[in-house]
């Protein structure tokens, strides 16, 4: 008979950080529809922020808290506290970028922070879950907003064509990952990842077919998070989608789509899947090859297509995939014996950095866009250096930094990530990680040459820089400067994590 579980059971306390998020999303879109005049969603704005901050104090009290919610399908561990910080203060910046914008732009209405919470919520969710099930639900949670937030600025053409390929694509991705899931119980009998640990140990050791379904299930799970992360050959949506969408939404999504997706994905090749080899005395898993193929064709096509944009948010949509390629690097280190909690640790401080980054730099092209979505052309920045100097200074680190130039929060997560890879023995996939980060820098430094050593014009007035912007350009360049010139802040932050099965020694 079917026993209600106690709230002993769920262990609620633990979830708090996710849980704050999801029910003050739907405290504020009521409060929003009764209270919050048409003229006055600013004060929505304050009750998001003020939400997300609640939500930041929980994270550290239950900082590197060890335990298990929801009956087991909820993991609390030092995985989830960072990721959550990281999580969280990519919403608090993104809503900064989107204060002014959305008035602006004649889309104000209160609905769109409570999408942004719900999302955030659902990513918070996705980095601990314990279970396939709960991956999936969570995945639903960070994507649905999503799809409505890309077509938020109705009735552009553009946004509403960006919304609509990013659903239609988005389901198609949900149904691979359902499907991968559905084969992996059926090898396992189980959607617990701790529990799918112990049945490989079976699998392996007796064969059949089994593997063939779990080989099978894990491949299509891949390839449902991978439309979710942006890698090639499932990256086809990510220019058209960011173009298209709001430039505070494309900020977003281009980092909390990347956080959720591969701190999930994480979870289940370092939890699940790590001993899911063809022989015990195999020292990589069967999935490595796959998925460090997926990262040296993510890393090239990135980097080389980005060399020919001409619009900002294109060029950094493909930067976006580039830097997906860089994840999975880690993601595919994480195979080798001895090298999974290094490999978790070398993706959150990728994150970290490259939310700083990223959200610094689509902050920068969100000031000098004009109020009918033009002025993101490359050309655009020609100048800036003259007319905005503070704001040209904090886009070149920005661009530095996606670079991957020392000194900046870039080169630290680019180094844990390349001494992840090496440690694994994936020595070609590191040197094409190096060659493709030399590329990188041809594109991210035309941005620099055309606001510093190109005068034809008058730089742009950048008008789009209001306070809130600015505040989350300047949040972001302090972000991106201490953690590269201070790293050890947030490595003392990562080197406790330790979520691989302590059986595998470490694995």
């Amino acid at each position: 008979m079917f026993q209600v579980p106690s709230f002993a059971d769920l262990n609620l306390w633990l979830t708090a950080p996710a849980t704050i998020l999801a029910i003050g999303a739907c405290l504020i879109l009521l409060i929003d529809v009764l209270f919050i005049p048409k003229d006055r969603k600013v004060l929505t704005a304050y009750l998001s922020l003020g939400t997300i901050v609640f939500s930041f104090i929980f994270n550290i009290i239950h900082f590197n808290d060890r335990g298990s919610a929801f009956l087991g399908s909820f993991a609390a561990d030092g995985f989830t506290s960072v990721a959550n910080i990281i999580i969280l203060v990519t919403g608090f910046l993104s809503i900064l970028l989107s204060v002014d914008y959305i008035k602006r732009a004649g889309i104000e209405r209160g609905e769109y922070y409570s999408l942004i919470l719900f999302s955030l919520s659902g990513t918070m969710f996705m980095a601990s879950a314990n279970d396939l099930v709960t991956i999936f639900v969570a995945l639903e949670l960070l994507s649905i907003p999503l799809y409505v937030l890309a077509a938020f600025r109705v009735p552009d053409l553009r946004s509403e064509e960006s919304g609509l390929k990013y659903f239609i694509l988005g389901a198609f991705a949900s149904a691979f990952f359902v499907y991968g899931a559905a084969l992996v119980f059926g090898a396992t009998g189980t959607t617990s990842l701790p529990q799918i640990f112990n049945q490989v140990q079976t699998i392996v050791a007796t064969g059949g077919s089994a593997a063939f379904l779990l080989l099978l299930g894990a491949g299509l799970i891949l390839v449902g998070l991978g439309f979710k992360v942006a890698v090639v050959p499932f990256h086809m949506w990510t220019p058209d989608v960011y173009e298209g969408a709001p430039t505070p939404v494309t900020a977003f999504m281009s980092v909390g789509a990347k956080i959720g997706g591969f701190a999930a994905l994480a979870r289940i090749v370092v939890v699940a899947l790590p001993s899911f080899v063809l022989e015990f005395s195999d020292a990589a898993a069967l999935w490595q090859q796959a998925f460090w193929i997926v990262a040296a064709a993510t890393l090239i096509v990135g980097n080389f297509v980005a060399i020919s944009q001409t619009n900002i948010k294109r060029m950094l949509a493909y930067s976006s995939i580039a830097h997906a390629g860089y994840l999975m690097m880690a993601i595919a280190a994480a195979g080798t014996i001895g090298i999974a909690n290094l490999a978790a640790q070398a993706v959150l401080l990728y994150l970290l950095g490259y939310m700083f980054s990223n959200l610094g730099a689509f902050g920068v092209a969100l000031a000098i866009e004009k109020d009918d979505g033009s002025g993101t052309n490359l050309e655009d920045f020609v100048g800036l250096a003259k007319s905005r100097p503070v704001l040209a200074i904090m886009m070149a680190v920005f661009m530095l930094s996606l670079t991957g130039i020392p000194l900046t929060a870039g080169f630290i997560g680019k180094f844990f990530v390349f001494r992840a890879t090496i440690d694994a023995n994936l020595i070609p996939l590191a040197i094409i990680g190096v060659v493709t980060s030399v590329v990188s820098a041809f594109y991210y430094i035309r941005v620099v040459v055309n606001m510093y050593l190109r005068d034809d014009k008058e730089g742009d007035p950048a008008t789009g820089g209001t306070p809130f912007v600015q505040y989350a350009i300047y949040a972001a360049f302090a972000g991106t400067l201490i953690i590269g010139v201070l790293p050890f802040l947030a490595t003392n932050l990562t080197d406790t994590i330790a979520i691989a099965a302590t059986t595998l020694g470490g694995r």
